[in-house]
């Protein structure tokens, strides 16, 4: 923690020249990461030649590596700090949605910039959040303050009545669903057009508490040291009621918007490990070798 302080007060420039750096070491010795990683670019992006794909896969170790410096920037300094790097696309959508008086699910991804994205955020509206706990004490209590300075309530990501309330009271409260949680509860919907293991509890919230889900993404610009934040307009006619075609819209607005800078995704989870046929092998599970067989 004491060192994650002290990265954080480096100027922005350093911090991303350092966790290139991390990324790129990160890339050579996480076999089992990379490994993950190999395979979901070559799952998501069938149409990328193999070095193609390795390129991708080598910027993403990168991308993650700065976003681990932005950890720390994002819990140890203060957000106004980074008013300058920042842009904001679309807040008129957020007001809009505001306006009808239920509250506003933000639906993010778990893009590299997810906790410096949540602190830049917070410089424009007053959200709170959804969070899986750490399993350190230490590190969960750190991440927890520095998250409810900045935004308002930090919820459990089980917390559906702390959801319901919140969003009850005109609330905006950030929301991501793209990862694997497994069978309950889920439905298989594509994402970069291979079936994934999808939640269907966004559009369950959404029936519940009349909320608007709108769309919202976070990334480094190319080129020069900077952030965007984008926000969507408001998905129409949500929720439709069926469960899949629900599933199928949120995954296809998270993919739109990984697809502009796909290298800040985080492809080292396990995205695909739940398969719609529990006899189907999981692509990430290593084959045994002859000897075990």
């Amino acid at each position: 923690m004491a060192c994650m302080w002290v990265m954080a007060q480096l100027p922005m420039a350093v911090q991303w020249w350092l966790g290139q750096g991390i990324g790129n070491l990160a890339h050579l010795t996480m076999a089992q990461r990379r490994r993950i990683t190999e395979i979901n670019i070559r799952l998501c992006f069938p149409e990328l030649s193999t070095d193609e794909q390795a390129k991708l896969v080598r910027q993403t170790f990168r991308s993650n590596g700065i976003g681990l410096m932005e950890v720390g920037t994002a819990w140890f300094r203060k957000p106004e700090s980074l008013r300058k790097y920042t842009q904001v696309h679309g807040y008129e959508h957020v007001e809009a949605a505001l306006k009808k008086g239920k509250g506003v699910l933000l639906l993010g991804g778990h893009y590299s910039t997810l906790d410096l994205g949540g602190s830049l955020i917070s410089l424009f509206i007053e959200a709170d959040v959804m969070q899986r706990d750490h399993n350190n004490p230490l590190v969960n209590a750190i991440m927890t303050r520095s998250r409810e300075q900045r935004y308002g309530v930090a919820l459990g990501r089980h917390d559906l009545r702390g959801l319901f309330r919140r969003l009850q009271a005109n609330r905006i409260v950030w929301y991501a669903p793209d990862q694997d949680y497994g069978r309950r509860g889920s439905v298989f919907a594509p994402f970069f057009g291979v079936p994934a293991a999808s939640i269907t509890a966004t559009g369950r919230i959404a029936a519940r508490t009349g909320c608007a889900v709108v769309p919202f993404s976070h990334f480094r610009r190319k080129g020069s040291v900077g952030y965007d934040i984008h926000f969507r307009p408001a998905l129409a006619g949500f929720p439709s009621g069926d469960d899949l075609d629900d599933a199928t819209r949120i995954n296809t607005v998270i993919e739109q918007e990984v697809r502009t800078h796909p290298d800040q995704y985080l492809w080292m989870h396990r995205r695909f490990k739940t398969r719609p046929d529990p006899s189907e092998v999981n692509p990430y599970k290593q084959p045994k070798a002859k000897d075990e067989q």
